[in-house]
């Protein structure tokens, strides 16, 4: 009997929620794809139907994770009265929602995916298509409204917003201010600046530069401390209004 669409959405579901809990308990060396399918209820061999291998399942994971942020975010009350920054604070703040309850398995994960350039860098990042063509969205609607200026590079800064996602949850794994401050200031101050270039008609301009630094600055942003937000708060107040 075939199964549907739900059901499989549900397996993968299990599957990976399955991991999170063994990969956490016993470390991911030790845990394999048989244990995991076969504490989820799931053949052997139909595992692989769903993941070829252990690293397939935490991209998995992080899919996962941006599917259900999304869903969240969409449902927040009177979410289209948000200001474009107000949209993207709330977007962050639903993906380390989801996240906070896995974060021990989340830094596992991280690590992990690190030692694999090509995909922590490449096409393969994530839900990169589809924080890409929201973030399109988002920016279509700004512009509509008036709220930034013509932008001919929305498919590019789309591309760039998986990166600084990835970026701010590596941030955030690092920080042990009170109540996360840290994470809170940094992704404040980041999209504060990016409304602010935006509204500024000054993107095409700098993002081939911005999209090079954020690149190369990702290893920084795993490692808390003052340095990063300091230099947002400079670069605010050099291109903010006198």
């Amino acid at each position: 009997m075939r199964t549907s669409k739900a059901q499989q959405a549900q397996t993968r579901r299990r599957l990976i929620e399955t991991a999170v809990r063994l990969m956490s308990e016993r470390g991911y060396d030790a845990t394999t794809l048989k244990d995991v399918a076969r504490e989820a209820g799931v053949g052997d061999a139909t595992v692989y139907n769903y993941f070829a291998s252990k690293e397939r399942l935490l991209t998995g994971y992080f899919e996962l994770v941006i599917d259900d942020a999304l869903v969240q975010w969409r449902a927040t009350p009177e979410l289209g009265q948000f200001s474009l920054q107000e949209k993207l604070q709330c977007l962050v703040d639903a993906v380390l929602e989801r996240l906070r309850p896995d974060r021990p398995f989340v830094a596992l994960a991280r690590d992990l995916l690190t030692r694999a350039p090509l995909t922590v860098l490449g096409a393969d990042l994530p839900g990169k298509a589809v924080m890409q063509r929201e973030l399109e969205r988002l920016l279509d609607e700004a512009e509509a409204a008036a709220q930034i200026a013509p932008c001919s590079f929305k498919a590019a800064l789309g591309g760039l917003w998986i990166d600084y996602l990835f970026g701010v949850i590596a941030f955030w794994l690092q920080d042990e201010s009170p109540h996360e401050g840290e994470t809170t200031e940094l992704v404040d101050l980041s999209l504060e600046l990016l409304v602010m270039v935006l509204h500024a008609g000054l993107l095409n301009r700098v993002l081939a530069l911005g999209g090079f630094l954020l690149r190369a600055q990702m290893g920084r942003w795993m490692r808390r401390g003052p340095a990063l937000i300091d230099l947002l708060r400079g670069v605010r107040a050099a291109v903010g209004p006198a």
